[in-house]
């Protein structure tokens, strides 16, 4: 059964959308949904079966790769992380929400399957109010990786009509916001201390660092 192509207004998300969405997600379900960035596909953290049904469809291994977390605000992070600074999170409270994502040491609250050999995690307070809003009734965060283009000159899809031809038969509802962006986040590594720009996005360093 292909996937639901569901309109939600992105600065006026519908309630009920909302909830349909996040119903699906509980269900153990995988979806495609707008960032501040670019479009993501996701699912719950703590859902296995959907976590690695996610990365077979991605081709992604989530013991190798620094997948995010997607939160509602910084109130998630001390429940997944360990050792966090005191400077580290007044940075992130003073970037997020925000086209950032924040590689922090993880702690043992991250579901096993996602704890890579360097035991960090990323996380993403995005500056979408749907995303965030899925998140804020899940009621703990996404996880989340970039739609990605099979285009070698294109790195992002933008258009969610063709996110759905090629995603349809592989997820369960693909949210039609408008286009999306095609600059990823930028990746800032706190891991050991000092704070280090690890790839420059559509998050401006200038006044951060």
């Amino acid at each position: 059964m292909p996937a639901e192509f569901l309109a939600i207004h992105p600065t006026t998300p519908q309630p009920q959308r909302i909830s349909k969405v996040v119903e699906v997600l509980k269900n153990g379900g995988i979806i495609i949904y707008p960032t501040d960035t670019v479009y993501g596909i996701g699912c719950d953290i703590h859902n296995t079966r959907a976590v690695e049904r996610l990365c077979k469809i991605q081709h992604l291994d989530p013991r190798k790769l620094n997948l995010s977390f997607l939160c509602f605000d910084l109130s998630h992070i001390a429940f997944y992380t360990k050792n966090l600074p005191t400077e580290t999170f007044k940075l992130m409270k003073k970037a997020l929400p925000g086209p950032y994502t924040f590689i922090l040491n993880a702690n043992n609250n991250v579901p096993k399957l996602l704890h890579t050999k360097k035991n960090t995690i990323g996380i993403r307070v995005p500056d979408n109010m749907i995303a965030r809003l899925l998140v804020k009734e899940l009621n703990n965060p996404i996880l989340n990786a970039s739609i990605k283009d099979e285009n070698e000159v294109v790195a992002y899809t933008t258009d969610p009509e063709e996110i759905f031809k090629r995603y349809k038969n592989l997820v369960d509802i693909i949210i039609d916001a408008g286009c999306g962006g095609n600059t990823p986040s930028t990746v800032i590594d706190c891991t050991n201390g000092a704070p280090e720009l690890i790839r420059e996005g559509l998050g401006s360093t200038l006044t951060l660092l």
